[in-house]
């Protein structure tokens, strides 16, 4: 049984780590290089790395902050935020980066995936879908929940991994910084529809929302931002929790 991870998220906008409550009223969650190295000396599995306001002249100033940040860690990190094409993802993958994230540009160039699967290999290839239960239906939102697409959550998971997509980063914005656990009943429809891990994004609060993500939900991984950032909760408590609960976990 493969280990189950743990996640910091970093989101970042311009140059400082923030964040919000649903993707609004975002607040300053201090300095990424600093919280990467040490989340990196804390237990994290992995980190992943969001600019939230990316435009095309950022670029330059992202992949900057990735080369330090690489230098300061010893886990893997992924990047994401306004990644449009396979020469987007060879800058960040040259400055460090271990794998990339890709969300709207997917949506509106499916192709996209293709081309970067091909290119950099399935393993890079991380695909974020930010989601929201309409009359229903689990519905895929663009540029940060702002605007609601024509594609349901499950369908659209299925595609991405036909077209070779690595993992699924499904963040539930009907969930997201409430702190009331994760949306365990669609990731764990997710995780039976797909082969390819899942990690679940939006609502961790306490260490038993983990443990509920990992066993109700069927997630592979578990990303957190605000209650790890502000000390809230602790990685190594939560992991104290997985382990006593008989969940495996890198130690």
């Amino acid at each position: 049984m493969l280990a189950k991870r743990i996640i910091p998220c970093l989101d970042i906008k311009e140059g400082r780590t923030v964040k919000g409550v649903h993707f609004k009223n975002l607040q300053d969650a201090g300095d990424p290089i600093a919280l990467a190295k040490y989340y990196s000396e804390n237990g994290a599995d992995e980190l992943v790395f969001l600019d939230i306001s990316a435009t095309e002249e950022k670029r330059k100033t992202l992949a900057k902050l990735v080369r330090e940040v690489a230098k300061t860690i010893s886990i893997p990190f992924t990047v994401g935020g306004g990644i449009a094409s396979v020469e987007d993802v060879a800058i960040l993958l040259k400055n460090g980066a271990d794998k990339v994230a890709v969300n709207s540009a997917a949506i509106r160039n499916p192709q996209l995936i293709n081309d970067l699967v091909a290119a950099f290999g399935t393993q890079c290839i991380v695909i974020a879908i930010d989601a929201k239960k309409l009359n229903e239906e689990w519905i895929v939102h663009l540029v940060g929940g702002k605007v609601a697409t024509k594609l349901k959550l499950f369908d659209w998971a299925k595609e991405v991994e036909q077209r070779g997509a690595g993992e699924i980063l499904f963040t539930s914005m009907d969930h997201d910084g409430t702190k009331n656990g994760f949306a365990n009943e669609a990731l764990a429809e997710l995780s039976q529809l797909v082969n390819i891990p899942v990690i679940a994004s939006g609502g961790a609060g306490t260490s038993s929302h983990f443990v509920a993500t990992f066993k109700e939900g069927r997630a592979d991984a578990a990303l957190a931002a605000s209650v790890f950032h502000f000390k809230e909760i602790e990685i190594s408590a939560v992991k104290e929790a997985l382990k006593k609960q008989g969940i495996s976990i890198r130690l």
